[in-house]
């Protein structure tokens, strides 16, 4: 995990009286899949939203690609080339599909290549294009916010929980598209995702770390932790093969 494009040393995130992230240290290597797991509650959401400086760090330090991060403007830090789906997708439910991602393209316009290629990952989005947002299953919603992310070129793409809720072949269909968007070596696209289906996390993650109570409490290789039940279990009370 030395080459780490995004780092988080000591972070803590108090929200009003609530004192949510404890210290968090957590490495996101470059150019390949984080899985950040943990039961409800962990601090998982909040870490994410803590990097986008959508909540403000109260203490520590987050670098992105060797610079501190932790006091800039959300704004400043998408300008990093840093992209964030949220767990409520964040859908202009009154603007087609067409007008979401025009509203994530640089300059208001669309690369044509590149928009062939995420059709390639979510044909739906082609068929409903002209189509209000809002009228999409909540499946094709979490296409195009995984589309918006991936309009442009990004360094880091934070995804929150993408399969809540999903039909088992909508999930498929999101396994597949991360697999093929980190094996896009050129696109040198690096994802921290946070994820509670663990047959998907084990698909696509690289890497995993997992929280508890505000804290990273493990942190490692997904494919060790896949093979070892007992430290799922210890870990979050759960097994990865009881999630097949």
């Amino acid at each position: 995990m030395s080459d780490a494009l995004l780092s988080l040393n000591g972070i803590h995130t108090h929200i009003g009286p609530y004192h949510i992230l404890q210290g968090v240290d957590l490495e996101v290597p470059r150019g390949g899949v984080t899985v950040l797991l943990g039961r409800n509650g962990a601090g998982k959401t909040t870490t994410l939203r803590t990097i986008m400086g959508l909540w403000q760090a109260s203490q520590g330090t987050i670098r992105f690609d060797g610079a501190a991060i932790q006091k800039e403007t959300t704004p400043a830090i998408a300008q990093r080339e840093i992209a964030f789906v949220p767990e409520d997708m964040g859908i202009f439910s009154d603007l087609t599909v067409h007008e979401n991602m025009l509203l994530a393209a640089r300059g208001g316009a669309i690369d044509e290549e590149r928009l062939g290629w995420i059709f390639g990952l979510f044909p739906p989005l082609k068929t409903f294009w002209q189509s209000a947002a809002g009228n999409l299953s909540g499946g094709q919603k979490q296409m195009l916010a995984v589309a918006r992310a991936i309009i442009e070129p990004r360094k880091l793409i934070l995804i929150d929980e993408p399969t809540k809720g999903l039909a088992p072949a909508i999930i498929n269909a999101m396994i597949a598209a991360l697999k093929e968007l980190k094996e896009l070596k050129e696109m040198q696209t690096t994802i921290l995702l946070v994820e509670q289906n663990f047959s998907m996390a084990r698909a696509v993650g690289d890497t995993v770390a997992v929280m508890d109570d505000g804290r990273i409490v493990y942190s490692g290789d997904m494919a060790e932790l896949a093979a070892d039940t007992g430290l799922q279990e210890r870990l979050m009370g759960l097994s990865l093969e009881a999630h097949q």
